[in-house]
């Protein structure tokens, strides 16, 4: 099916704005990562779009090459936040700490792009602060609004800015949370955040971190939507263009390996010792050489052959296996690695968004833990392996009952 209409190809990093790529890691084409299918349409063509990872010669971003059209990616998103424990838990704590640290009340705003359903501005809200979100998935963003999480159903950009400041007034903390990684025209996006900020305003961003990418082999969290990924030292180049500075950097482990990343216009905040930590890891995990990504295509090849060759030996002994989370990571591996139903009998997962639907891609039903629960599996290959501990912990009984659970990255792992 051609899909040319919908995705175009990078012409200028959105980092540094030169052109000048060197491709590090190809998928082949490959469905969107979110685009689950209705019993109604399991059966019709799906669209298959380039994923592919370029290396910026002059300013060493990693960037995916091509990018879909955020209104195809994102309107009927279907990934809702609170859903898991694991992040109301992370996202109650964010606010706790940022609350306190920029002294914030009952007068002060926070921002949040790409709010999802209000699960980080839930807690502000309840600290005393104002909040406000921003969050172009429309039923997603009808849910937060119900759940008393003001809303505006848009994609954040200066004119958008204007108005909140017209409406609003000017913002104490913005935030964006698993995101700065989805927008393709960051320019847009931080010369707004430039004009939303008070003079000692703070943008907050939390994204996953390109050395636990490669330290980990977290191949599949290239998807679609993950337009970037993000080194400190990339971020200090895009929002000194701005007249912006990163200017303190936390390790969180939300996803497996995340960065909270805390900017400011120049000059309002002092520059913590954690900023110039990273860029010295960063260059002894030599992120700046292009052979870094070639070899860790190599790694990602092996972690391929060692996981299709574990699944064709327990299929060989007759057991059963099912997945466990129908994250877009797992959608990533399963197309990636060409696993179907020859190997899956059905996904897993909390979310009832999911349930009844069909993986994009392999087209593997996703069903409600209550299936599990009464049905003999042998094996659960845990799909969303940054929830893997919860996982485990909350089908306990599966692994009285001597199951046992398959941890598919960096290598395949069986508990």
């Amino acid at each position: 099916m051609k899909t040319d209409h919908l995705i175009k190809r990078i012409d200028n990093c959105r980092v540094c704005k030169t052109n000048n790529f060197t491709k590090v890691l190809t998928f082949g084409p490959t469905p969107l990562a979110n685009a689950f299918l209705t019993k109604e349409k399991v059966d019709s063509e799906e669209y298959f779009y380039p994923l592919d990872v370029y290396f910026c010669n002059k300013c060493k971003f990693l960037t995916l090459g091509h990018v879909v059209s955020p209104e195809v990616l994102f309107r009927d998103y279907v990934y809702v936040s609170s859903t898991s424990q694991v992040f109301i838990n992370h996202f109650k704590l964010f606010a706790q700490n940022v609350y306190r640290r920029f002294k914030l009340d009952e007068k002060s705003l926070v921002v949040d792009i790409g709010s999802n359903d209000g699960i980080l501005l839930k807690p502000f809200k309840a600290l005393g602060a104002k909040v406000l979100g921003i969050e172009p998935a429309s039923k997603i963003a009808s849910l937060a609004q119900k759940e008393g999480v003001e809303t505006i159903d848009k994609f954040f950009n200066v004119q958008l800015a204007k108005k909140i400041v017209g409406e609003y007034g000017h913002v104490k903390i913005a935030t964006a949370t698993n995101v700065f990684a989805h927008i393709d025209d960051l320019d847009e996006v931080v010369a707004g955040l430039n004009i939303l900020l008070y003079d000692d305003g703070a943008f907050i961003m939390e994204a996953p971190y390109l050395v636990d990418f490669l330290e980990k082999r977290y191949f599949d969290l290239v998807y679609h939507e993950h337009l970037s990924y993000w080194s400190i030292k990339s971020l200090v180049v895009l929002f000194k263009r701005f007249d912006m500075e990163v200017f303190d950097v936390q390790k969180v482990a939300a996803h497996g390996g995340t960065i909270r990343v805390l900017i400011s216009k120049k000059g309002a905040y002092k520059k913590e010792k954690s900023v110039e930590k990273f860029l010295v890891l960063e260059k002894k995990w030599k992120l700046e050489q292009k052979e870094t990504y070639l070899q860790f295509s190599d790694k990602v090849l092996e972690n391929k052959i060692k996981l299709l060759e574990l699944l064709r030996k327990i299929k060989s002994e007759n057991k059963k296996i099912v997945g466990y989370g129908a994250s877009a990571k797992g959608n990533t591996l399963l197309n990636y690695f060409n696993i179907g139903q020859e190997f899956l009998d059905y996904i897993v997962d909390d979310s009832p968004w999911k349930q009844d639907l069909y993986s994009p891609g392999k087209r593997i039903p996703v069903v409600s833990s209550k299936v599990l629960a009464s049905d003999n599996v042998d094996y659960i290959l845990i799909l969303a392996w940054n929830f893997a501990e919860s996982i485990m912990t909350n089908n306990i009984e599966f692994s009285k009952k001597g199951g046992h659970f398959i941890i598919p990255v960096p290598k395949p792992l069986i508990i």
